[in-house]
């Protein structure tokens, strides 16, 4: 999560397209949960969640769906979180649709860079 992190925050289009991409967002992977604090673009704070860190949306699937996604060469509708999202039913955005979908172009960037940090 922090070499994550050390990307996404040094990635020249996250610096360009996430300008209102101020949020904290969950990602849950498989029983593991993380709340990610986004500042601009930037993610400024990584914790494990628990009930004292909100967040306004999240992503949530088991492990192996993640391992798919992470993977050097994702199979199809793997490769792309919007595409997991329609087709991918153990892929699951939960919370408030509505702020996702408003940083959806920032959205996808930082999960290609965590894709690309985990390849």
């Amino acid at each position: 999560m922090e070499a994550f992190q050390r990307r996404v925050n040094a990635d020249l289009e996250m610096k360009v397209i996430g300008d209102w991409f101020t949020t904290a967002i969950g990602l849950t992977f498989g029983d593991t949960r993380y709340v990610l604090q986004l500042e601009k673009g930037r993610i400024v704070g990584i914790a494990k969640a628990r009930l004292d860190r909100p967040c306004a949306f999240g992503l949530r699937a088991p492990l192996g769906t993640w391992k798919k996604f992470l993977s050097p060469h994702p199979p199809p509708l793997h490769n792309d979180v919007f595409a997991m999202l329609a087709r991918v039913p153990e892929f699951v955005l939960e919370g408030d649709t509505l702020t996702a979908m408003q940083n959806a172009r920032a959205l996808q960037r930082m999960m290609n860079v965590m894709r690309d940090t985990h390849a």
